[in-house]
């Protein structure tokens, strides 16, 4: 089943680049998860810029490190690893689009977002959390929600054409720059999506009091 392997591979994968960045930037690796930092006071305007423009230099390196060691078939199939609302396949009586709609995708990476950040990065937000748990338990905590949203998210529409809710803007900018076509369509919902997410966490977050909300120092 790919949806299973795709998230077993995120479960694994997610903990190692947040362990591997924590030194450099406090494993800021995904517009979402900076924006809500930036939202709750955790970062500034000018680290979380940097750090969404360097996000968005990764996934776009990264998008075409990939076109060039897979072949033309997998690129096609798999668009690179793109984020995909819906696709256009010929048909008998001209193309047929299948997929989801836009809004029903951007209420699931509304949801899935809010999900990702309300239960895991909320952790990593929280110095308690981080010191009680250790830092390397707080990422694999991570990358298992993360890898549990990302089936759930592909299980649940069970759609074609539909490749689940992207979490990160990031990963699904890289593709579309490079691979182009249908992954700029509805392209916005990944942006939108977790945009949201992170103000209603924001939101969220006003509303606990300031005494039961510890930083990491």
């Amino acid at each position: 089943m790919p949806n299973l392997v795709l998230s077993v591979l995120v479960a694994f994968i997610i903990p190692i680049l947040l362990i591997a960045t924590f030194p450099i930037s406090g494993g800021h690796i995904n517009p979402l998860v900076t924006f809500a930092a930036f939202l709750v006071g955790l970062t500034s305007l000018s680290k979380a810029l940097i750090y969404i423009l360097a996000q968005c230099l990764g996934g776009i390196l990264g998008a075409l490190a990939l076109k060039a060691v897979v072949n033309g078939g997998i690129e096609k199939t798999f668009s690179l690893g793109g984020c995909t609302v819906n696709v256009v396949t010929p048909g008998p009586n001209g193309p047929i689009t299948t997929g989801l709609g836009t809004s029903q995708a951007l209420w699931l990476e509304i949801i899935c977002g809010f999900i990702f950040l309300f239960a895991s990065v909320w952790m990593a937000f929280d110095g308690r959390q981080v010191r009680a748990l250790g830092r390397v338990t707080v990422c694999v905590i991570i990358g298992v929600v993360l890898g549990v949203l990302v089936f759930a998210s592909t299980t649940v529409t069970a759609t074609k054409g539909y490749a689940g809710a992207g979490f990160n803007p990031a990963r699904c900018l890289g593709p579309a720059i490079v691979r182009g076509g249908h992954l700029w369509d509805g392209h916005w919902v990944f942006w939108i999506g977790p945009a949201v997410a992170a103000v209603a966490f924001a939101l969220y977050v006003k509303i606990i009091p300031r005494e039961h909300f510890h930083e990491i120092e």
